[in-house]
């Protein structure tokens, strides 16, 4: 090597130090999870809402002439109050706010409001487009559509006040489905997936995601089959998540844990 062959190496090594250096991106964190107990939960149901609420939980449940608002007993799985949609009706997501229990049908653009306590019927809104599920935090309510974007409404209104734009690692998430809100986060299950993401509400950042295959296959009993991954529920005074499915005979109580990123997650979510 000549003298100036190494200086010029030696001044290009130096350059390429002193170059501003674009951060490196930080990969989504990846949760596993321990399952904590496991619950009886009405196979027949197609869950579409779920929701812990004063030691009950309340569902709604899918499908044109099947579709009910329930409230159940946890450690039962047994049916205390049912109240059934016009048969016309498809129900999707529901959320509790005050005195009033609020649910979404899935392509009729038209929601309903029912009395908490009675599951009477009180009145309807209406909303453009498909209705997936709604949950809530202290001010305002959250509601899926099946895109990539989160409707904000006004909780006594029912008027939509914003939007959410869902990303992860920068790509839009769609068929985001039910919602939960859990300590200051929104989690969603995606539909035709075993995930559920950890949103940030105030940037639409997907911030985790969940990994729940493994579900399945417990769920899962011989000769019945199953459909998706759907319902998340989050007793907050206890601090307990729990999760099931459309169709499931079990509903679990998980305790999420970090673990190293073993795949790229966020490239595993169906464009559509």
């Amino acid at each position: 090597m000549t003298v100036r062959t190494f200086v010029t190496a030696a001044a290009l090594i130096a350059a390429i130090a002193a170059a501003p250096q674009c951060p490196a991106r930080a990969a989504v964190p990846e949760y596993g999870f321990a399952v904590v107990k496991t619950y009886p939960h009405d196979p027949g149901a197609f869950t579409e809402g779920l929701l812990f609420q004063n030691g009950f939980l309340y569902e709604s449940t899918g499908l044109a002439g099947r579709s009910s608002i329930r409230k159940e007993r946890l450690e039962t799985g047994k049916v205390v109050q049912e109240y059934d949609l016009d048969p016309k009706y498809f129900g999707e997501g529901i959320v509790i706010w005050k005195d009033k229990l609020i649910g979404l049908t899935y392509t009729t653009e038209i929601g309903f409001v029912y009395d908490a306590a009675s599951f009477r019927p009180l009145s309807d809104f209406h909303y453009k487009g498909e209705g997936w599920a709604l949950t809530r935090d202290s001010t305002r309510l959250y509601m899926s559509d099946g895109t990539s974007d989160l409707r904000v409404l006004d909780p006594e209104t029912l008027n939509q006040t914003g939007s959410i734009h869902v990303t992860c690692d920068g790509h839009p998430v769609q068929n985001i489905n039910e919602l939960e809100w859990v300590k200051g986060e929104i989690f969603a299950n995606i539909w035709k997936t075993a995930l559920i993401a950890r949103i940030d509400p105030a940037t639409g950042a997907v911030t985790g995601l969940i990994d729940a295959s493994s579900l399945v296959a417990l769920a899962s009993t011989k000769g019945r089959s199953i459909d998706v991954l759907n319902g998340i529920a989050y007793d907050a005074a206890a601090d307990r998540l729990f999760v099931t499915g459309k169709m499931w005979p079990r509903l679990f109580q998980i305790r999420l844990s970090h673990r190293p990123r073993g795949k790229d997650l966020c490239s595993t979510i169906p464009d559509r």
